[in-house]
């Protein structure tokens, strides 16, 4: 069993209701990383709904999560033969922390046309990069970060104004992706605006949608990470993750503020 499997396991507690532990491993700085709060959820919800995947998943943070156990409500709401609808509210030390609603499928079971006018980043193959100089937080120590793209901002400081990052993302025990794997990997990059104002500063997440089109093949993911528009301190970010088959098997937006260091700091 895979680090992120097992640290993301979540037990029945009551009808409705699951248990589960936030570990070591999967922080930023002291606060669990969001993505990998939202694989607690969508684990919970797979293991609780009719439906195996998720297919479209949004999330309202509250408030961060530490290290410890948490509860997590899940509520059907709507059921068709292929979709299962169902919100989920997930609480630490009896506090509010993550609010989701969520359409959960059978990726096997999908069919009909593909068609993008995307093409995946042309990048060097996984093996020959470099891991990233951004691998300092806990959290890399079960992700295998290889940046691409941007990774200037950490090593030399330069930043290049293109508000984007591309990189290559593992698991570092080698563990294969799953789709409630994708849910972590979507919030797994640092802010795109890092490559506009430097890595500086903090980006807490206000909301993330995660939309699941496939499972990935066995191997690391190629993501892109990027953010268009900054308004008064607030950003968002599209994501992009493509296997290492080539084919697009995740997209996310999420919404955050741009916390920057006061003058004096």
């Amino acid at each position: 069993m895979g680090q992120f499997l097992e640290q993301t396991a979540v037990m029945p507690s009551a009808e409705g209701a699951w248990t589960a532990e936030i570990h070591r491993g999967w922080r930023i700085g002291s606060v669990a990383n969001g993505g990998y709060v939202l694989a607690l959820v969508g684990r919970a919800l797979s293991a609780a709904l009719s439906q195996p995947d998720p297919l479209s998943i949004n999330a309202f943070y509250l408030a961060p999560c530490e290290l410890g156990p948490v509860q997590i409500a899940i509520e059907s709401l709507s059921e068709t033969r292929s979709t299962h609808f169902a919100s989920a509210d997930l609480r630490q030390n009896g506090q509010l922390k993550l609010r989701a609603t969520a359409a959960y499928t059978n990726l096997d079971k999908l069919s009909g046309p593909d068609w993008s006018n995307v093409t995946p980043p042309d990048v060097p193959p996984f093996d020959t990069v470099a891991a990233s100089a951004a691998s300092h937080l806990e959290i890399h120590q079960r992700v295998d970060l290889r940046l691409v793209q941007g990774h200037k901002v950490f090593s030399e400081g330069d930043t290049d104004g293109s508000g984007e990052f591309i990189a290559w993302l593992a698991h570092r025990d080698g563990t294969a992706p799953g789709p409630l794997d994708l849910l972590m990997f979507a919030d797994i990059l640092p802010p795109p605006v890092f490559t506009i104002f430097g890595a500086y500063g903090w980006a807490p997440t206000v909301e993330l949608t995660v939309q699941v089109r496939r499972k990935p093949a066995a191997g690391p993911l190629l993501v892109r990470h990027s953010t268009r528009h900054v308004s008064q301190g607030v950003a968002e970010t599209d994501t992009e993750i493509w296997d290492c088959e080539g084919d697009l098997v995740s997209i996310a937006r999420q919404t955050y503020k741009l916390r920057m260091p006061k003058p004096d700091q």
